[in-house]
């Protein structure tokens, strides 16, 4: 009898597990659409199960589906329980496919009927739709997703962020989801030492963001809690004014290496040759245009090689100011040694003619340069924004500095420069021919200019005027650093233009640019030659 008994069980259970599988089947292996057409016609509590299993699916592509939802913009179809997305048109609805996002038709406001939601479906929903975009594959979705937490500190996102946080394998993405959480839990009804633990990981990075969300946890907050949240906000504004000050010391890094490209072939003209070339700035101009020309060019006839420009640009820049350079040496300058005054009236005048040129040729308007790929955007490091275009330009200040250098230390043509200037008699006693070293000094100056005007493209209008704009700094450089000393220049420049960047927040662009020239003027009565001396040709005269 027990056998028999024995049997029967066993296949009952049997038949148990064949219904039983397939029931389960269909809806583990139920699709996107199928879960969607589940939605007609639903109670709450199906679409709520529907709901958690379009979370489950981890498909970023059904987060506007349960948008739509929980914004009460999702509709079924009368006549054939078809879901749709429906935003009121004309006398009914436009219907837009749920999954493809095609236009599909309209319908009239009783061929559909809106798939009902309430409060606790609308907290679902955005749980399912917080935990898509922080489970996508993409880095920045999750990202993306835990910043907009991190601004909204929204309470509901808790659970999805704690699930999420276990499951992310990249470090920069997890620290902004933890971040996220801590200040969604400071804006919850959790206990004082679950949001002490919160407010300390909001302070690990001090930045004005982290400083908003512990003043906002503040309000209300308990002895225990207020005591954590102070010295938080203490700890993020010691850091903030520390990262301040290193900002304006970027800041001002930056400027001087503007200062030390504008000034370099200055320091050559005026600091090596004693001439005040007013046209100097011009030759910055220059630069600046043949970068323009140089990418109207490529935009209409090669597109593709757009991130280059810049490269094409500088030594075509440095050739034409170059040339240009020389010409006025030969031209103008060679008539007029040691008459500085006639000197400075007749470069000025040719600078407001070099304008008219420019103007007459491309128009008085400024002209777009754009920046390559590898020049746009920016990073951190730290607190300290940069961005690459600054960087960069440091970069090639630097590069120029020290390729110039070279040249006047080790060639032939910079120890002749040199010769020239500290005993032009004795060198021209020894054979060099004095007029074409000064000829191709001038010109050296003139095709740096040409190429400072290439990187200042970058970060200034390209307009006519756009040397006038650093002459009187690039003199006031020369003369701080030392007249024909380019290690004065190069300290000069970073020297004044971190000097300008700390003034400016008290005093303001203009006053500051003044008391920076009120400072010079005051040392150079203390110190004539600048911060370093050279014994040149002015000096002996």
């Amino acid at each position: 009898m027990a056998r028999p008994l024995l049997l029967i069980l066993q296949r009952i259970a049997f038949v148990l597990v064949l219904a039983t599988a397939a029931f389960s089947a269909p809806a583990q292996a139920q699709s996107i659409p199928d879960l969607i057409s589940r939605l007609a016609g639903a109670d709450f509590d199906e679409t709520e199960k529907v709901v958690e299993a379009l979370a489950a699916t981890g498909d970023a592509s059904v987060a506007p589906i349960l948008e739509a939802l929980g914004e009460g913009d999702l509709y079924f179809r009368r006549a054939d329980n078809a879901v749709f997305i429906a935003r009121r048109g004309g006398s009914g609805y436009l219907l837009t496919d749920p999954i493809t996002g095609a236009a599909a038709g309209e319908a009239g406001r009783r061929d559909v009927t809106k798939i009902r939601v309430n409060n606790s479906l609308r907290r679902s929903v955005r749980a399912a739709i917080g935990t898509l975009t922080l489970r996508s594959p993409d880095a920045r979705v999750r990202i993306t997703a835990a910043q907009s937490v991190l601004k909204s500190r929204d309470p509901e996102a808790i659970e999805p962020l704690t699930a999420a946080i276990e499951a992310e394998q990249d470090d920069s993405v997890r620290f902004v989801m933890e971040r996220a959480r801590a200040a969604a839990i400071l804006n919850s009804d959790s206990d004082d030492a679950t949001k002490i633990t919160a407010v300390a990981k909001i302070a690990e990075k001090s930045d004005q963001e982290a400083r908003a969300i512990l003043l906002a946890a503040s309000n209300g907050a308990s002895a225990e809690l207020g005591e954590a949240i102070a010295g938080a906000v203490n700890k993020v504004e010691g850091s903030l004014a520390m990262w301040s000050a290193v900002q304006n010391v970027w800041y001002g890094l930056s400027l001087g290496s503007v200062l030390l490209l504008a000034a370099i072939g200055l320091a050559i003209t005026f600091g090596v040759m004693g001439v005040i070339n007013m046209a100097h700035g011009e030759m910055v101009m220059i630069g600046a245009y043949v970068t323009y020309v140089v990418q109207e060019l490529i935009r209409n006839h090669a597109p593709y090689l757009f991130d280059v420009s810049l490269l094409i640009a500088l030594p075509l820049a440095f050739a034409i100011a170059g040339m240009v350079g020389m010409a006025i040496e030969r031209g103008i300058i060679r008539f007029l040694y040691g008459r500085p005054l006639e000197t400075l009236l007749a470069t000025w005048g040719l600078s407001l003619i070099l304008q008219q040129v420019v103007r007459s040729l491309f128009g008085p308007t400024n002209q777009e340069v754009g920046a390559p790929s590898w020049m746009s955007g920016a990073f951190e490091l730290g607190g300290l924004t940069l961005t690459y275009g600054r960087v960069w330009i440091i970069v090639f200040a630097m590069v120029v500095f020290a390729v110039l250098v070279l040249v006047l230390r080790h060639t032939s043509f910079g120890l002749q420069m040199r010769a020239v200037t500290q005993n032009r008699r004795m060198a021209s006693s020894m054979g060099i021919r004095t007029n074409w070293t000064d000829a191709l000094t001038f010109g050296l100056g003139s095709g740096i200019a040409g190429v400072a005007g290439v990187a200042l493209s970058q970060i200034d209008n390209v307009s006519p005027n756009l040397g006038q704009s650093y002459i009187i700094d690039s003199f006031l450089v020369v003369v701080f650093g030392g007249v024909g000393n380019l290690w004065g220049t190069l300290v000069g420049a970073l020297s004044l233009g971190v000097l300008n960047k700390f003034l400016e927040p008290y005093a303001g662009a203009v006053l500051g640019k003044i008391l920076v020239l009120v400072f010079i003027i005051l040392f150079i009565q203390k110190r004539p030659r600048g911060l370093f001396a050279l014994k040149g040709r002015a000096v002996e005269s």
